[in-house]
């Protein structure tokens, strides 16, 4: 017999037990299975809960009873959060799990952010919450989390959020219901090439998109933001993407420098850790990236800066600097367990560094270039192409060495999945 599908429902029963049980009660007509769990401390739940607070409790490590003694909130919310992330990892590694949907304010959402951040992409996963109405980072991350605003505090039951957790018991069985139909529409899996983009170098990644996906791949965009490299490498991790062509590595300069959109210390390793075909340029090497002219720091005074736009501020690298980031580069995929390829646009890293340009700087690049061929190692194969990133010779060049890379490596399949 076919198993039913199954929802978890997280939420603070203390104070949000009876929108739960609202909830539970809608997907259970629906014809859903509902685990509810239980991540509140402050009092008995107006229910019995699949999980209860105190096997929360000792999955976070610790004990019910001396958290409720010792009245120290922050010490609770660490150890439910623990906790619940915990009990969620089990159900998802049971496969006893189709969709979350978690609900509460600050905490009730901190908490099951991070349980939904630990899930897989594709998972279907949504929180109501009173915070939806401001900056989710924090509680999205990188994930595809979905956010619905209960408008109303989540108290009592008044018209306005029964329509709210109605949409929102709605919302995560439609994601279940049309997950399992994505899953049988019968398509044939195609090998799946990450690209990275930004705006200087996007004419670059239409272009390498529309080869690939002309000779039969599929193709993931991801805007080098920081949150779309950080997505690219936890993907990467997860194995859903067999090959990379990071085509604009600019989140580097600005974890160097600073900036606002750097993708953290780990960008660049994922793919060389997992083996999976590369080629790497150095989009976008020649900026970093602040907010409006007030944010840039003081210390960056007398710098070359241009206006993107009115919300960011563009500083051009130095050789000094791109000397450090080509280091990082070539010494990043000089580690690569499989086929690595470095490409050096001698004539401009990006829209604004080619001749003309305002960032238009052979020396700066150069310093990189020398940099990276220098660490990279025999492994990596670097090429040196007489034009700028976004010109047609160059993507050209991406793509058949990436392909090339992907049909004479090691890849789980063999070649013929390149075929």
């Amino acid at each position: 017999m076919q198993r039913r599908k199954t929802i978890a429902v997280i939420g603070t029963l203390d104070t949000k037990g009876e929108q739960v049980l609202f909830i539970k009660r809608l997907l259970e007509r629906r014809g859903f299975h509902v685990i509810t769990i239980d991540a509140g401390v402050l009092g008995d739940p107006p229910f019995e809960p699949h999980v209860t607070r105190e096997q929360v409790a000792s999955a976070g490590g610790g004990d019910l009873t001396e958290l409720v003694g010792a009245r120290d909130r922050g010490a609770a919310l660490a150890v439910m959060t623990r906790g619940t992330v915990a009990v969620i990892r089990e159900l998802h590694a049971r496969g006893e799990l189709d969709g979350v949907l978690g609900l509460g304010g600050g905490c009730g959402t901190a908490i099951t952010g991070a349980a939904l951040r630990e899930l897989p992409f594709g998972v279907p996963k949504l929180i109501v919450s009173t915070m939806a109405g401001r900056d989710v980072s924090p509680y999205v991350g990188t994930k595809d989390i979905a956010m619905l605003n209960s408008v109303t505090d989540i108290m009592g039951l008044n018209p306005i959020l029964r329509r709210v957790l109605a949409n929102g018991a709605g919302a995560i069985a439609g994601m279940v219901e049309m997950a399992e139909m994505a899953a049988e529409d019968g398509t044939p899996p195609r090998p799946t090439v990450a690209i990275t983009v930004f705006g200087v170098t996007s004419v670059a990644a239409m272009r390498c998109r529309e080869l690939l996906e002309q000779r039969g791949y599929d193709t993931l965009l991801f805007h080098a933001n920081g949150t779309g490299g950080r997505a690219m490498e936890e993907l990467i991790d997860q194995g859903a993407i067999d090959a990379v062509l990071d085509l604009t590595t600019t989140e580097l300069p600005d974890e160097l420098c600073g900036g606002k959109l750097s993708a953290g210390p780990h960008r660049l390793e994922a793919a060389a850790r997992r083996g999976i075909p590369q080629v790497v340029l150095p989009g976008a090497m020649d900026m970093v990236n602040f907010g409006p002219p007030e944010t840039v720091p003081s210390r960056y005074d007398g710098r070359l800066f241009y206006l993107h736009n009115p919300g960011t501020t563009l500083m051009r690298t130095t050789p000094e600097e791109n000397r450090i980031l080509g280091r990082w580069v070539g010494e990043r995929l000089s580690r690569s367990v499989g086929p690595a390829a470095l490409i050096l646009p001698l004539r401009g890293f990006s829209e604004y560094d080619v001749e003309g340009g305002v960032f238009h700087d052979p020396e700066a690049d150069r310093a990189f270039m020398e940099a990276a061929m220098a660490v990279a190692g025999d492994r990596v194969q670097v090429v040196e192409i007489d034009a700028a990133i976004n010109d047609p010779e160059c993507t050209g060049a991406a793509v058949e060495l990436l392909l090339q890379l992907a049909t004479t490596g090691a890849l789980e399949g063999g070649a013929a999945k390149w075929q």
